[in-house]
């Protein structure tokens, strides 16, 4: 490992730095937005729930078009555009007071991040020798988890259910960032590939479409990325409107630190495991996970039966998170490869529809049924177990087609 971290490019030490940063100033606000819309605007669950969705549904779009943009004008320009974008959000959301203001810089927070998040990953690998890219991706990816340890905690401590002021901290945090990411790149340029720069974006989406395989595995993902987005959505909802449960965001503030201790904890020894089978295979076992869990939860009111949910919850999201960053590197062609991260983008079509279904089963059953709550959200999220499995031995068929040409053409 030590070897690893010294062969570490500046930029990725600083996006890696950053995103400690970045993901505690986000989640020390943003994950107790639904509950601050509910409990003190009096929105319905539905209505937050769409507020909540709505970052993941310019996402969608957003995604695709930052990584490719990236490919085509280099990613100092998008990162650098994002970010500082992203701290003016985070300024609107500290003065925002109608629900509309609210909607809208849900909106341009998810573009923001939909421009950024693709454009870093496919820097990462453009700095990053590909026998050291799984580590760096996860790398990044425990960065994540550390930040979300304290964000909530923070959050808690800044009363973030009840007052917008943490945005303002958020701010904050993000333009030194962002601040910091343009010191780095003035030191340490870093230009477009040459090869991407022709690659028009409708030959860059047609080559993906082609990838069948890939389109495969996006809808599995897709529906996981559907379970997932209800641990910040539907279960803070849930926890605050409970006649069962006392002092639900206290609850959820617990629950999510936990989340991120879990991630750090579990997350090297699981990937020593899952990197000996295909990338497929613990992504469709993370599906099983979370859609077990979400089911679980119908069952669980104390402490210590949420906290053993979430830590099942987490294991599922790890080899989920961990393994796609390396599924897409893996499978992109090199001269799309932001094309291909921004591409995995459309797979929060589940993050959009995830939070909004889950506030409608809370208007619709009321939050003293959860049986019925988590029943419909545990069997969507299950329902990507069938499109994993396909991809699966589509790939393998692909594989062994692409092995059978070399040896015929070594002979």
């Amino acid at each position: 490992m030590k070897n690893n971290l010294r062969t570490l490019h500046p930029l990725s030490w600083t996006i890696i730095i950053g995103t400690i940063f970045g993901r505690m100033a986000t989640s020390m606000s943003i994950p107790f937005l639904a509950v601050y819309l509910t409990q003190v605007k009096g929105a319905s669950a539905s209505s937050a729930g769409l507020i909540i969705a709505v970052s993941s549904l310019i996402g969608i779009v957003a995604s695709f078009y930052g990584g490719y943009v990236s490919d085509r004008i280099g990613r100092k320009k998008v990162m650098l555009l994002s970010i500082f974008g992203w701290t003016l959000v985070f300024v609107g959301f500290a003065f925002a007071d109608a629900i509309w203001v609210f909607f809208l810089m849900n909106a341009l927070n998810g573009l923001c991040r939909a421009l950024f998040e693709p454009t870093s990953k496919a820097l990462l690998s453009d700095v990053t020798p590909s026998s050291i890219r799984l580590f760096v991706f996860n790398l990044r990816y425990t960065a994540i988890n550390i930040g979300v340890i304290f964000g909530p905690l923070l959050g808690l401590y800044l009363g973030s259910s009840k007052t917008t002021f943490p945005f303002l901290v958020a701010a904050f945090i993000y333009l030194l960032y962002g601040l910091t990411l343009a010191w780095q790149f003035q030191k340490h340029p870093v230009a477009a590939p040459e090869s991407t720069k022709q690659i028009s974006v409708k030959k860059a989406l047609s080559i993906i479409q082609k990838d069948t395989v890939f389109s495969i595995i996006l809808i599995g993902v897709t529906l996981c990325s559907f379970g997932y987005s209800h641990l910040s959505s539907t279960l803070p909802q849930y926890l605050s409107a409970s006649p069962m449960i006392e002092d639900g965001p206290k609850l959820f503030g617990y629950l999510l630190s936990l989340n991120a201790v879990v991630v750090i904890v579990v997350q090297y020894p699981l990937i020593m495991i899952a990197k000996r089978y295909s990338t497929i295979l613990s992504l469709t076992t993370g599906n099983i996970l979370l859609a077990g869990s979400l089911f679980a939860i119908a069952f669980s009111q104390s402490l210590g039966m949420l906290a053993f949910i979430i830590v099942v919850f987490t294991i599922g999201e790890v080899l989920l998170f961990a393994m796609m960053d390396l599924f897409v590197d893996n499978i992109a062609k090199p001269e799309v490869k932001g094309s291909y991260f921004g591409a995995m983008g459309f797979s929060q079509l589940g993050s959009v529809i995830g939070p909004f279904v889950g506030g409608l089963c809370i208007d619709y059953f009321g939050a003293a049924h959860p049986l019925s709550i988590f029943t419909v959200l545990s069997m969507i999220t299950i329902a990507g177990v069938p499109f994993l499995l396909i991809g699966y031995y589509r790939l393998k068929k692909r594989s062994a087609a692409a092995i059978a040409v070399k040896v015929s053409g070594g002979h």
